[in-house]
This record gives C-alpha cells, sequence and structure tokens, in this order.
C-alpha cells in the first residue's frame, strides 16, 4: 500500500471547525486555487479515499453533482470506502458507490501490503483521530487558514495522546494559507 495521508483545514489556533461548523474556517480562505492545483496532482497517486460518515454525507450531497470543478472527475472516480456502522450503502450518484466498513484501523490494516495507490482521508476528524493513535497515518497535511476561531472543534480532542511529527516541507499559498506536511513520526509523542 501507498501511505495514508490526512490532510485537514485548520485555524492557526488550531481548530479545525469553529463554533458554527467547518464554514468557519474555509470562510476565512479567499482562494482556493492552490489547493485545488496541489490536490489534483496528488490525487493521481491517490488508490483510495476514505472517509467518515459525515464527511461521506457532505461530499455525496455535492461532488457527484458537479461536473465543472476540476476536481470531480478524480474525486467521483476514484475508489471511496466509508467508515461507519451506521450506514448499510453509500452511493455515490451516477457513480459506483462506496464501500463501508466498520473499523477504519483494521481496514487500513488489512490493505496496508495489497492497496496500489496512497489513501487519502478528508475531514473525518473522528476517523483522523483513531489512525493517528493506531499509528495508521503516514503524512499529516495541514492547510492553515488565516483565522483565529478562539473556539471550536480542535485537532485533537483533549483525551487523544500527542503525536509526534516532522515537517516533510511548506509552503505559501494565495490568500495567506500556509501548507505544511509532517510525516508522522512511529510511536506516540
Amino acid at each position: 500500500m501507498g501511505r495514508v495521508i490526512v490532510q485537514q483545514w485548520i485555524s492557526v489556533d488550531g481548530f479545525v471547525a469553529g463554533p458554527g461548523g467547518e464554514a468557519d474556517v474555509f470562510a476565512a480562505v479567499e482562494d482556493f486555487s492552490a489547493s485545488e492545483a496541489h490536490n489534483l496532482a496528488l490525487l493521481d497517486s491517490v488508490g483510495e479515499i476514505l472517509l467518515g460518515r459525515r464527511t461521506y454525507e457532505a461530499f455525496v450531497a455535492f461532488w457527484p453533482t458537479v461536473h465543472d470543478e476540476p476536481m470531480a472527475g478524480p474525486v467521483n472516480t476514484i475508489p471511496k470506502t466509508v467508515c461507519s456502522t451506521t450506514l448499510t450503502r453509500a452511493p455515490w450518484g451516477e457513480h459506483a458507490p462506496a464501500a463501508i466498513v466498520p473499523d477504519a484501523v483494521a481496514h487500513v490494516r488489512s490493505r496496508r501490503d495489497s492497496q496500489k495507490g496512497d489513501t487519502i482521508v478528508w475531514g473525518s476528524v473522528r476517523l483522523m483521530r483513531s489512525l493517528l493513535e493506531a499509528g495508521e497515518v503516514d503524512l499529516l497535511e495541514l492547510f492553515v487558514a488565516p483565522v483565529a476561531l478562539g473556539a471550536g472543534t480542535p485537532l485533537l480532542g483533549h483525551d487523544d495522546h500527542p503525536v509526534t511529527l516532522r515537517v516533510a516541507e511548506t509552503e505559501s499559498w494565495p490568500g495567506d494559507v500556509i501548507r505544511t506536511r509532517y510525516a508522522v513520526r512511529a510511536g506516540r509523542g
């Protein structure tokens, strides 16, 4: 298997969502062109999109319905897996449905030696936290929006263990966004 790459949009004070939800982070971003170009290039190496149930529900309401977005083609055609204990099916518009697994950690571990391409996790905070806790994330890529929210959903929860990271690359994007990719070091911080 390739790498497990987790991407999160985040505020400068560490929140993936503010009191009003993810829109609080995204509202501070004036220009998404660099993140779109970055992800279009990245998706060439992705063999699976892994999503939590809530992120799946938000994505399926948007991506299968758009055709003029450059990322729509890859997002709609790359195989998707949803981690859920409540869904019984996960349609994706006119495209192949997503597979459903109850345990993301077991799923990733079962595919480590056989999957071709990287697995990307977008959003899906609980899923991300469980993969980090289990040592199953290779790269954590943060897109830092130019906003401090003061409250909301933190990247890690109060009971999560520290995660030791090493900066692999970083760059500034238009609209005052900073992209930093971290390699996740083995073991807990």
